[in-house]
């Protein structure tokens, strides 16, 4: 802790994490949020479904190609004009009487004009904090995000409760035009400045320790949204229990991330931490009630921040500067690969298996990404080598 404190006294730094926080907490409500109204307006899930397919592909696609113009027109100017775009269109899919079509173009273009917070604040850190400090600002970031959530499905769900789907829609992207700009106009943001890239869009992934990471977090955060799938069918839509447990997931990640710590990395770290996860999904193989999924899920939390800044740390440490806005873009486009895949593949054993099903494909992705972050460890740099801090 004593880590946390000193992150904190670095001036400006507690403003940026607040306001990023602030800016990415529509991502806990997004997709519930679409999902319900889109239900609503068409009568099916299928609509539903082809809707946030829509809206994952746009971030997908436009995730590295939009986080690269970082560099390009700078950090302000860019969150601004994708703020406006996003928050219009989803604005609009809240407010009018669209045919599925239409929702889905919206929800396309709403996903691919996502802000890039994420790459943007993560390009910022090692600026503000000095190297040596990474690692728990990393694990500090990582365990804070399980904050949205913990709290944003369970506020679009009673908004939606409260004020039907549309205004529900309307209150999100009020939160997101607020955040982004709270976000965007935080002075350490706004004089960010990050060296023009020299080279083509892509070249980045030339470095192994960027599709290595691209990689384990496709499988990783594909594991993530498998047991999520399994734990909904577990217990039926709509139950409470469901969306508890998963919250006692995140405030275990919440513990894991702030237990983590500085610990220093090494090459063996991301593939320790995912053997957290993949152990307590294993548990969770064991057990179809509340209580004994509530600790299972708990227990593979503690390792799922702690991973997840394993990975911005090596990023951190892999990429220069100029690269490293669009490396964290392709982080983001492995991840929505993954969720992708892992709620496809869930489904299909679910409806084989029940929820049973759904926590075995669980398994086994995680086991993959134990797998591969293993064999491929040496693509990543030696964390362990000292390197001269920049403040």
């Amino acid at each position: 802790m004593r880590d946390f404190v000193t992150l904190m006294k670095i001036p400006g730094l507690a403003l940026v994490i607040a306001t990023q926080l602030a800016a990415r907490f529509p991502a806990g409500m997004y997709s519930l949020g679409l999902l319900m109204h889109v239900e609503h307006t068409q009568g099916n899930y299928t609509s539903a479904g082809i809707v946030l397919a829509a809206f994952s592909i746009g971030m997908a696609i436009a995730g590295p190609i939009v986080s690269r113009q970082l560099s390009r027109f700078g950090t302000m100017p860019v969150l601004v004009v994708t703020l406006v775009i996003s928050s219009a269109s989803f604005g609009l899919l809240a407010a009018l009487n669209l045919p599925l079509a239409g929702q889905a173009a919206l929800a396309a273009i709403g996903g691919a004009a996502m802000p890039p917070v994420i790459p943007a604040v993560r390009t910022l850190y090692p600026v503000m904090a000095p190297q040596r400090m990474l690692t728990a600002l990393f694990n500090l970031d990582a365990a804070l995000q399980e904050l949205i959530w913990v709290f944003g499905p369970v506020l679009i769900t009673l908004l939606v409760a409260g004020f039907g789907t549309s205004t529900a829609l309307l209150v999100v992207v009020a939160i997101q035009v607020a955040g982004g700009l709270l976000f965007a106009l935080a002075p350490r943001v706004r004089r960010l400045v990050i060296p023009a890239a020299t080279r083509k869009l892509g070249r980045v992934l030339q470095n192994p320790s960027v599709v290595l990471m691209m990689f384990a977090s496709m499988l990783m955060i594909g594991s993530f949204a498998s047991i999520e799938a399994a734990v909904v069918a577990t217990f039926g839509e709509g139950s409470v229990n469901a969306g508890i447990v998963l919250a006692i997931s995140s405030i275990g990640s919440l513990l894991g991330g702030l237990l983590a710590g500085n610990r220093q990395l090494t090459r063996w770290s991301l593939t320790l931490r995912l053997l957290v996860v993949v152990s307590g999904f294993a548990v969770a193989t064991a057990t179809s009630g509340f209580v004994g999924l509530s600790i299972a899920l708990f227990v593979a939390g503690l390792g799922i921040a702690p991973a997840l800044a394993a990975v911005s740390s090596v990023i951190a440490r892999a990429v220069d500067l100029s690269d490293t806005a669009e490396a964290f873009g392709w982080i983001g486009t492995g991840q929505l690969i993954g969720t992708s895949i892992g709620s496809a593949l869930a489904g299909i054993a679910i409806d084989a298996q029940g929820g049973h099903g759904g926590i075995l494909v669980s398994v086994a992705i995680c086991a993959l990404a134990v797998v591969v972050s293993a064999v491929f460890r040496k693509a990543q740099p030696d964390m362990k080598l000292p390197i001269e801090d920049d403040l």
